[in-house]
């Protein structure tokens, strides 16, 4: 017998039916959000978090006249939320818009091809719209009939950001400006993490809705992802490249002071980078020391003019027609920024070597952040309520305490949904890829087990391994010439465009003969995708991805030991590898109708400490089998014969 949920729920829930569980699930965030409480849900694939999440939400924002903002990491899961609102609508009009970054939504090709990151479109934008250059804002700006009928209609029913991107390329209309005017009255919105926790656009973003964050419910989906896109937000870089284009620059418009810093600064840097293996992290007095060798007795207000003189760079560039990308400009903001962060312990910096897009060996100093809650405390605690949920969120305490969550967070996790017989999960004994292990010897026992599966899976497996080594060693021991399907195998550097085709010519196979997929775990498809029906039967993960003990994973590791006695290697090691594993594990089962083989091709997932950070509906039955040619291939075979023989 199902638990009641409440009437005024009910009202927005647009199934005929409640999933089993699913009425757990909605009436601990119902209870929480209408308390004005957060809450720290974990769900597995299948449950149906989305619906959940704004059937139990809406009635809250409705009444408290509030605005959902529901973020999540692909455009995909923004247009889900969009699908799932007409759901709605047609039992309770409601609006709702998804929203593209700036630069996936604009039209203007010379803008969106000139920029190289959000921030700098969103600069060149304004620069165009005050200059009167582009010609999608100018209709704007004219506020023509066709465009305020286009505002009013979708503050009425929902609209993806696709949708809105075809109807105003067909009008000659800006997206963002079209979608920027009808956000005041859109109840739901959504969008990019970004949106949320970047500071700079969370900001802007907050005076389009015309709103503050006391007035919003976040929903946060995917959530494990926060802690990793909190860092990359708080962190900056400056390569070799940059270095160089600045110098360049500033000759070109003759700044000769900032030449001759940058000049300086450029061989100092060099000099220090050329001390580096591969990675070290740098004291602040090294940075120092070569800024005063510069010369530079106030670098606060040396830096913040060059940032001003790379803001007239760019509109000069911009006036003669050019992109208007300073470097001297990107060279300033990051150096202020490491004046920011120089004597804060939860920054550190670091010079290391790595290969650009061309396969050429440079370098490149940085600042990183070690401390996610910087960004995530700041929105956590603003909001009317957080509703914070992932199929991996396990342990919920660590998460609370990594993000600085309210203590007071109601937490859940909701059993699974799918039926036992549905999954089989398994862990091999005998097969490590532990570095003192990586003998050619394993690698062969590792392809032997891999094609236990494969040959015994109906379509289509999907291989995830620990690193691009681990996955070059079994290359090298002849993975590929020991299948007898077709190999998808992932590259280092590919193009989100590559990928998507890659894995699109992958799923076709699971309507023909089948065939195998070899990623990375932590990659784009191993956490991005998913694999319904015949797209993904088995799934195999190989090793366990624990980070290469860098300078900067040691000095995670370390910071939060401090913060979490104890703790420090399992919050700063230990989750980040447990996390990709348990996502690349709910790759093949994302529907209730799915069943899957997820095998762990390592004996340190049969351990209770490994075992203790996988998901329940993984973990609950999982095999432990023995070191014995033929074991696998006999419990993959028998589950999918089990599988056909039920109706």
């Amino acid at each position: 017998m199902g638990t009641p949920i409440s009437p005024s729920v009910m009202e927005y829930f647009p199934y005929p039916e409640v999933r089993i569980h699913q009425d757990q699930f909605i009436n601990t965030i119902y209870n929480a959000v209408n308390t004005r409480q957060s809450v720290l849900i974990e769900g597995s694939n299948g449950l149906g978090k989305t619906i959940s999440a704004l059937s139990a939400c809406l009635p809250v924002a409705i009444e408290k006249k509030l605005k959902i903002l529901y973020v999540a990491r692909t455009h995909r899961q923004h247009e889900r939320v969009i699908d799932e609102l007409r759901m709605i609508y047609k039992k309770h009009p409601i609006s709702g818009i998804s929203i593209k970054g700036r630069h996936e939504m604009c039209l203007n090709a010379f803008a969106a091809n000139g920029a190289f990151d959000s921030k700098s479109l969103m600069e060149m934008c304004d620069l165009l719209k005050a200059k009167g250059r582009c010609p999608y804002y100018k209709n704007v700006d004219m506020q023509t009939y066709d465009y305020l009928q286009l505002v009013k209609q979708l503050t009425v029913k929902p609209y993806t950001a696709t949708e809105i991107q075809h109807i105003c390329k067909k009008k000659e209309l800006c997206p963002y400006e079209l979608v920027k005017a009808s956000l005041p009255d859109t109840k739901v919105i959504a969008l990019s993490y970004l949106y949320a926790f970047d500071p700079m656009i969370r900001t802007a973003f907050l005076k389009h809705i015309n709103t503050d964050l006391s007035k919003v419910i976040l929903v946060v989906d995917e959530a494990h992802n926060i802690p990793e896109t909190a860092v990359d937000i708080s962190s900056s870089n400056l390569s070799l490249f940059v270095l160089r284009q600045a110098e360049i620059e500033a000759n070109h418009y003759g700044n000769r002071d900032i030449e001759q810093f940058i000049h300086f600064f450029h061989e100092e840097i060099e000099k220090l980078i050329e001390t580096v293996h591969r990675e070290e992290i740098v004291s602040s007095d090294r940075i120092i020391d070569i800024i005063q060798k510069c010369g530079i007795s106030n670098a606060r207000s040396f830096f913040e003019h060059m940032h001003e003189i790379g803001v007239g760079i760019r509109r000069n560039m911009l006036a003669e027609g050019k992109n208007p990308r300073s470097y001297v400009n990107s060279m300033a903001e990051f150096l202020l920024h490491w004046l920011d962060t120089c004597d804060d312990s939860s920054y550190i910096n670091v010079a290391s070597h790595y290969y650009n897009e061309k396969n050429q060996k440079t370098a490149k100093l940085e600042t990183v952040a070690l401390d996610p809650s910087q960004i995530t405390e700041p929105v956590f605690s603003a909001t009317y309520a957080n509703v914070i949920m992932s199929g991996t969120l396990q342990p919920l305490n660590a998460y609370l305490k990594i993000t600085k969550l309210s203590k007071n967070a109601a937490q859940f996790i909701a059993p699974s949904p799918f039926p036992k017989e549905h999954i089989f999960s398994a862990v091999c004994y005998g097969v490590t890829t532990a570095m003192e292990k990586r003998t050619s010897t394993m690698y062969k026992t590792i392809i032997k087990r891999i094609i236990e599966v494969v040959d015994n899976t109906p379509k289509n497996t999907g291989i995830f391994v620990a690193s691009f080594d681990v996955m070059k060693s079994l290359l090298n021991e002849g993975l590929a010439l020991a299948l007898d399907r077709p190999l998808y195998k992932e590259e280092r550097g590919m193009t989100s465009k590559q990928n998507e085709k890659l894995v699109s010519d992958f799923k076709d196979c699971g309507n023909k003969m089948g065939a195998v997929f070899l990623g990375v775990l932590g990659g784009r498809t191993s956490e991005g995708v998913d694999f319904p029906g015949n797209q993904m039967n088995s799934v195999i993960i190989v090793g366990v991805p624990y980070a290469e003990p860098t300078p900067r994973v040691k000095a995670q590791i370390e910071y939060y030991e401090k913060r979490f006695p104890s703790f420090g290697r399992e919050y700063g090691y230990v989750l980040p590898a447990m996390k990709k594993a348990s996502q690349a594990a709910g790759r093949p089962v994302r529907t209730l109708d799915d069943r899957g083989v997820i095998i762990f091709l390592d004996s340190r997932y049969a351990t209770g400490y490994c075992r203790n950070f996988l998901p329940s509906w993984v973990n609950d039955g999982m095999k432990m089998l023995p070191d014995q040619d033929g074991a696998l291939a006999k419990e993959v075979k028998t589950f999918f014969n089990f599988v056909k023989a039920t109706p």
